[in-house]
């Protein structure tokens, strides 16, 4: 009876210690190093977890806009193009849930598998991510670049994610059953491109890691924000200041463009803006309260910024 009892306290313990240090989905503690500068709300597995407003008015907002203002702040390698969608003309944004794909290694694939048994995982380890994701999220999974026999979805699991989020994924690899996947409600894609075949020969070695999306650096949390011409990933501790940042470079081009066409910008066709032509711009925005989208409290911090003398809109 104790020898019974001793077997079973050691497969305990042995279940526990993988559970404890699990390699294929990354830890709490692991998270909070990686994003130790984000300061608001957290998934329980510790993710950040951007504002649903946010992710919202994301969708307003250009890529250019958001790309100027994370490459003055040092973040260069967070734009990737060359994308085909399921419904190109349909922009989409939400919190990154993150997965990275290797082509498959025997021995790998055996401690893998064996992790997600211990886990309770069930079904193709392709199929694990989309178990964690939740509403608002967006499924992005470094595939390498793999298309043919490199897969990662067909209209089953394209289905599962939808179902999860509302919202939908960014594969760098591929995906099949196109046709059908585009028939899902509450659904959006952008992948490398379509092939018929199934996924052989890859295997998942992360959730929730950092990952590499072409030229771009995902963290788990990042805000995407997809759009007919490319991908932007927004770091979560910059979103709102980018977001913010944006907008307000869309309403100074609205009254720019509003002033070129009048022929009233003289020569200052691209800028020209000082603190006189802040002034007038502010009132342009008090005249046209319904393209302000952000707090008005943001817009009159930008705007006290940006009409210091010598400077000049991004």
């Amino acid at each position: 009876m104790k020898k019974m009892i001793l077997k079973a306290l050691i497969a305990c313990v042995a279940l526990g210690t993988i559970s404890a240090f699990a390699q294929v989905k990354m830890t709490k503690e692991q998270m909070m190093f990686y994003t130790s500068d984000w300061k608001g709300a957290r998934f329980p597995d510790g993710r950040p977890k951007l504002p649903d407003e946010l992710i919202k008015r994301a969708l307003d907002v250009s890529i250019e806009d958001v790309w100027g203002y994370l490459r003055s702040k040092g973040y260069r390698c967070q734009f990737e193009g060359g994308w085909q969608a399921l419904h190109i003309d349909k922009p989409f944004a939400g919190r990154a849930l993150t997965a990275q794909y290797m082509p498959l290694r025997p021995d790998m694939e055996k401690a893998i598998s064996a992790e997600g048994k211990a886990e309770g995982r069930v079904s193709g380890s392709n199929s694990w991510p989309i178990n964690e994701l939740q509403i608002g999220d967006v499924y992005v999974a470094d595939g390498y670049g793999k298309i043919v026999e490199g897969t990662l979805i067909g209209s089953n699991l394209g289905n599962g994610i939808a179902a999860h989020t509302h919202t939908g994924f960014i594969f760098d690899a591929g995906i099949r059953d196109q046709e059908e996947n585009r028939e899902i409600p509450n659904f959006n894609g952008f992948y490398k491109g379509y092939d018929p075949s199934y996924w052989v020969d890859m295997q998942l070695t992360a959730i929730n890691s950092p990952v590499r999306i072409g030229r771009a650096v995902v963290l788990p949390g990042d805000l995407v924000l997809a759009k007919k011409d490319g991908v932007i990933f927004i770091p979560a501790i910059l979103a709102e200041a980018a977001i913010s940042s944006a907008e307000f470079t869309s309403l100074e081009d609205s009254y720019n463009f509003e002033l070129n066409q009048e022929g009233k910008n003289g020569a200052e066709f691209e800028g020209g803006w000082t603190p006189q032509k802040y002034a007038a711009f502010a009132k342009w925005v008090e005249a046209h309260p319904d393209k302000l989208k952000m707090p008005r409290s943001e817009f009159d911090a930008i705007l006290a910024q940006r009409s210091k003398p010598h400077h000049e809109a991004p």
